[in-house]
């Protein structure tokens, strides 16, 4: 998906700051954007930079996959995998080594399935030498 569909993700983001209860106002000072750079993101006038929209889920309390999928930068089936890898790398009660073999248990499992090509190697694999 090459280009960015900003009239949904700016509606989008409407309905994330109004369920957060936040003016246009909170929300880009919260996010580090300017009030009326965030107006034009509504109204699907500017397309954000993968940054930028870090910066408004973090501010939103969403995650940023979330926003990547409805700008249209992230495949929906490429944040599941995201949102899991997350998952793992984030839980405090497991250790690096226990992270790093449920992370390529889960790869393998996409891979036997076919949801993985060569091209989508995580951000783990990529220090890690290929057998």
């Amino acid at each position: 998906m090459a280009s960015l569909n900003v009239g949904n993700l700016g509606e989008f983001l409407r309905e994330q700051r109004r369920s957060a209860q936040l003016s246009l106002r909170q929300l880009a000072d919260a996010a580090g954007v300017s009030n009326p750079y965030l107006s034009q993101i509504e109204r699907g006038l500017r397309k954000p930079s993968a940054e930028i929209l870090q910066q408004l889920a973090k501010a939103l309390r969403i995650s940023a996959e979330t926003l990547y999928v409805q700008a249209g930068i992230l495949d929906e089936r490429d944040r599941e995998g995201v949102e899991v890898q997350s998952a793992i790398l984030t839980d405090p009660t497991i250790n690096e080594r226990q992270k790093q073999v449920l992370l390529q248990i889960y790869e393998s499992f996409r891979k036997e399935n076919g949801l993985v090509t060569g091209d989508d190697k995580p951000d783990h694999e990529a220090s890690t030498p290929s057998n």
